[in-house]
């Protein structure tokens, strides 16, 4: 009896430890049957101080790994504008490093995955071989073709973005440009408050649709095969002073609300899962220190649930000069309501500093647990927990040729055309293709990087035809015009060979070098040589269509009388291809200007509804020509 009482005692105390460690083994947050809300909860309970100011921070590629993820149990990685893995890196190696970085963030005590970002601006731009799409102010020109068109990119944008093994794109810039002299022009959709709203279906493209019944304000992804998106740059970085990039923006609480903040209003509404601060400042304060349009109005008054975030180096960038105080800096910073901070090297120094700051009381536990909800619930809404390695599952979807069919139907959308015909009954448009010899001429006709601009594979971008895979504009005409039509190709010819050439007509593609932000910044908006020298000398000898290459309107009034026909073609990216598409007629023009095009600089800033209004096109102007079916 004894023997079967001691027997049985036994048997109960090793179930009792089997249901006990059963029980410590179960975690809520890792059980994604849990709602999202009792796995934050659940997770948070069991972090750290220095796990919480880990998923804070979010540093560069170049000075990341596993280990250094692991020991200092960091929330992210990003991708700097051109920081790559390798020349010409595969979606495969891609993979591999974010893979490789992720193993770091899962072997940690509670293995919070890594959320990995880049700035997938127009399609994957960093990428070799990734589709470029026209930048986003040659698509605020189709809004009244094809509604869809954007959500159309952003879903094709995902799925390249996802064919790296990425999961976060610094995606869509809803800057309202009221200034073309600003260096970031390019990435706003329009100087109309109304257009950037309607282009944020970009966001559902990215994303996903958020269902017709989700709450507001609270993230959302679709699936496996969308990315997390953010809206940037909160806000008013679009109405600096003489477009002056990280300037001031002076203008009144009603202006703001009224111009720069209704597009933050619709991005919310479908579910945008991240924000990111301008480094402008509004009637001088400096944005990532404004706490009453950071945690008063984006926070508590839209409710937005997602995370906000630092641009790089946002937060040394709040004096003056940049990390002159930088303990200041980010209790200012984290004060005013930033949740993750990109920043994006000397990690250790943020880490240590708000580490003390909490220590001494100077940042309350509260406003940390506020960043930490915020992140991981972007990043159980992604899914990241369930799903945290990429696989090659999506590698064959970069620069697939469905997307690029697509950006080429995009080209087509943007172009604008401002002159057909020295008069209207006489119109250039659309060229024949069957011509005895034509002439091709312009420093933009034949280069791949002029016709992509900034942030294309560098943050800069670069000219040339060797750093990605595309189809020049030169290309594009070549394959579109008749076999029996001889094409001649000279970048700056002189007017006697223009003359003795004894061309049909002559196409011109001209326009601005590559350039991003500050370094794009321009208060004279001419157009560089030698693009008026080959204006003048091809159309003052021969009939002529210019092709306008360009990140913005620019100076051209005193060179249109000699055009016969005038194109703003943007900045089209890889697929050159859709510029000839229309210029032959096998469709017609229909995009109209989504920005005011001025006369001269000294008009600036001019926007529609001004009241001394006088440009030299205005906006929403555009002419039309209807396909051709046969030539």
């Amino acid at each position: 009896m004894a023997e079967i009482s001691i027997r049985f005692w036994g048997i109960l105390v090793i179930c009792l430890c089997l249901a006990a460690m059963a029980e410590a083994e179960y975690k809520k947050y890792k059980d994604s049957k849990q709602p999202i809300n009792v796995r934050i909860k659940d997770l948070m309970s069991r972090m750290t101080l220095e796990e919480k100011i880990g998923q804070m921070t979010q540093i560069d590629r170049t000075v990341a790994s596993g280990q250094v993820i692991n020991k200092y149990l960091l929330g992210s990685v990003l991708s700097g504008g051109g920081s790559v893995p390798a020349p010409n890196a595969s979606a495969e190696t891609w993979i591999d490093m974010v893979n490789g970085f992720q193993v770091g963030a899962l072997t940690t005590r509670l293995g919070i995955p890594i959320m990995y970002g880049i700035d997938a601006l127009h399609g994957h731009n960093a990428v070799y071989n990734a589709t470029i799409f026209p930048h986003n102010i040659g698509l605020g020109a189709t809004r009244q073709v094809d509604p869809e068109l954007v959500k159309r990119i952003g879903a094709a944008t995902a799925l390249e973005v996802r064919a790296t093994g990425i999961h976060y794109t610094f995606a869509p810039c809803i800057a309202v440009c009221r200034d073309p002299r600003w260096g970031r022009c390019y990435e706003s959709y329009s100087e109309d408050h109304k257009i950037v709203q309607a282009m944020t279906e970009i966001i559902s493209g990215l994303q996903g649709e958020i269902p017709a019944n989700s709450r507001k304000g609270v993230p959302f992804l679709g699936g496996q095969n969308k990315i997390t998106a953010c809206a940037k740059h909160y806000l008013g970085d679009g109405g600096t002073t003489d477009g002056i990039n990280e300037n001031n923006t002076v203008i009144s609480r009603q202006g703001l609300l009224s111009i720069h903040m209704p597009a933050y209003l619709n991005a919310i509404v479908k579910g945008v899962s991240t924000v990111m601060i301008s480094y402008s400042s509004w009637n001088g304060l400096k944005m990532h220190a404004n706490h009453e349009l950071i945690t008063g109005y984006l926070k508590n008054k839209l409710r937005f649930r997602g995370f906000v975030i630092s641009d790089w180096q946002g937060l040394d960038r709040i004096t003056s000069p940049p990390h002159a105080n930088y303990t200041y800096s980010v209790l200012t910073g984290i004060h005013a309501g930033i949740d993750m901070v990109m920043i994006p090297f000397n990690y250790t120094e943020f880490i240590d500093t708000l580490t003390y700051l909490v220590n001494k009381n100077f940042v309350p536990m509260t406003r940390i647990d506020d960043a930490v909800r915020r992140i991981l619930r972007v990043k159980f809404t992604a899914g990241l927990f369930e799903h945290p390695y990429a696989d090659y599952s999506f590698v064959n979807e970069l620069g697939s040729q469905a997307h690029r069919e697509l950006a080429r139907e995009a080209v087509r959308k943007t172009l604008v055309l401002l002159k057909n015909g020295k008069s209207d009954d006489q119109p250039l448009l659309p060229l024949p293709k069957k011509a005895r010899k034509i002439l091709v001429a312009g420093t933009h006709a034949d280069d791949l990087g002029n016709q992509c601009g900034g942030w294309t594979i560098t943050w800069q971008g670069l000219s040339g035809n060797n750093n990605t895979i595309g189809t020049t504009i030169l290309k594009g005409i070549k394959k579109t015009v008749d076999p029996t039509t001889e094409v001649v190709y000279n970048e700056n010819p002189t007017p006697n060979f223009v003359k003795s050439g004894k061309f049909s007509y002559a196409i011109v593609v001209v326009g601005e070098p590559p350039y991003s932000e500050t370094f794009g910044d321009s208060l004279n908006l001419t157009l560089p040589e030698p693009g008026p020298s080959i204006i003048t000398n091809v159309c003052g000898s021969v009939k002529c269509v210019v092709v306008l290459i360009t990140g913005r309107p620019v100076v051209i009034q005193q060179y249109v009388p000699v055009m016969d026909a005038l194109v703003a073609a943007w900045l089209p990216g890889t697929e050159g291809r859709g510029v000839a598409d229309v210029l032959f007629g096998d469709y017609g023009f229909v995009g109209k200007l989504s920005r005011t095009w001025f006369k001269t600089v000294d008009q600036l800033p001019m926007n529609v509804g001004d009241r001394h209004y006088d440009p030299l096109f205005p906006f929403g102007f555009g002419l039309t020509t209807k396909p051709t079916k046969t030539q």
